[in-house]
């Protein structure tokens, strides 16, 4: 199997944590980024880290760091988008910056589910988790067609692609982000 790169999705602006960069915030001493970091590498060839802000931070860790090509902190529509730009891999798994738990085996079981589809997305019960998709390249102009004419919407957008949604009830924890102080220090 040809491998996968890793898209991190770092680029928000963590309003829901008082406007800080959650990727950065330390969770039992470390930075939330470098759990996801630690628990994507060894499924993935190459990761990227989307990021808008403290883009010398994130670089620390040593992966390449892109910023959205379109201004304005469009979402993470415009994080992949920037991110499929600089993969070298025909397919990109995305992960958020703020989900320390995520599966040990995404990868492979969004892979194991895709086909045909141009993207395959986690579900936990009814809740799909849009950040946690494999994608193709392929998509990337698509992708760039729909966020020039205004689109920012993930569900509007996977509207009009060919997707599979994939069960992870098993590991649902796994899909846990932290948006909030609160939930930070929860963890």
């Amino acid at each position: 199997m040809d491998a996968v790169s890793g898209i991190v999705l770092a680029g928000g602006q963590g309003r829901r944590m008082g406007g800080v960069d959650k990727g950065l915030q330390p969770l039992r001493g470390r930075p939330m980024v470098a759990w996801v970091l630690e628990r994507l590498a060894p499924q993935v060839g190459e990761i990227v880290i989307n990021a808008n802000q403290n883009l010398e931070a994130y670089a620390a860790f040593g992966h390449r760091v892109v910023p959205d090509a379109i201004g304005g902190f469009a979402g993470p529509l415009a994080g992949l988008h920037a991110g499929l730009a600089a993969v070298a891999c025909e397919l990109a798994v995305t992960v958020p910056c703020d989900s320390p738990f995520l599966p040990l085996d995404l990868v492979a079981r969004l892979r194991a589910a895709l086909g045909a589809n141009d993207l395959a997305v986690a579900k936990t019960g009814e809740q799909p988790h849009p950040v946690f998709s494999l994608v193709r390249r392929s998509v990337h102009a698509h992708l760039g067609a729909f966020l020039a004419g205004g689109g920012r919407k993930i569900d509007a957008w996977y509207a009009s692609l060919n997707v599979v949604e994939v069960p992870f009830d098993d590991e649902a924890e796994a899909f846990r982000n932290i948006n909030t102080r609160e939930e930070l220090n929860d963890a």
